[in-house]
């Protein structure tokens, strides 16, 4: 019998240890429309590839949704549903222009998927509808969110520790700032362009 209590003990002493996670929430203001908050890279730590791929949709003569957040690696379905043919490109990524590429231009119905292995923001373009813009925002780790329309935005279980967080808003410059996760955490910004 001693055995089990031994055993029980030392089973008890690891859930005990075992990393807690909390909430980062807060807000972002000084723009209007909808941004990104997201953990910024931490040392030491890889993430695996997301098995979904979500879906950036060309409907109605706009790249829908406007803005996508995705994690590096995760894989993008670009679908055309409207009855003309779309192109997809992008000139850079995250400012470097050897990132930028171009998916040609399909009809109505067929998908072309792209991994994204570099993080920053992809802005995508139509060659065929110059009017048409939208956003990819690559972040490093699979701690993110996209804000309400009122700005506000949660970043779920992310494990305690010292991160950086920045957040990301269209024509306004990017802002961080250091947040400690102990449980749940606040952490507001206020965006200029």
């Amino acid at each position: 019998m001693r055995h089990k209590g031994f055993i029980l003990a030392v089973l008890t002493a690891g859930l005990c240890i075992a990393a807690r996670a909390g909430d980062i929430e807060g807000k972002v203001t000084g723009m209007k429309g909808q941004s990104v908050v997201y953990v910024d890279v931490i040392a030491g730590k890889t993430f695996p590839a997301p098995k979904e791929h979500p879906v950036m949709d060309q409907k109605g003569l706009v790249f829908a949704p406007h803005i996508m957040a995705v994690q590096q690696g995760t894989t993008v379905e670009f679908l055309n549903s409207d009855n003309v043919q779309h192109n997809v490109f992008w000139t850079a990524i995250a400012g470097d222009k050897k990132a930028g590429h171009n998916l040609g231009t399909w009809p109505k119905g067929e998908k072309r998927p792209f991994t994204f292995d570099k993080v920053g923001v992809v802005p995508l373009l139509c060659n065929v509808h110059p009017e048409m813009a939208g956003y990819i925002i690559v972040s490093p780790t699979p701690y993110f969110a996209e804000t309400d329309d009122s700005g506000n935005y949660k970043i779920k279980d992310v494990p305690d520790g010292s991160y950086t967080v920045t957040a990301w808003h269209e024509g306004a410059k990017n802002q961080s700032k250091p947040v400690a996760v102990a449980g749940d955490s606040k952490a507001d910004f206020t965006l200029s362009k």
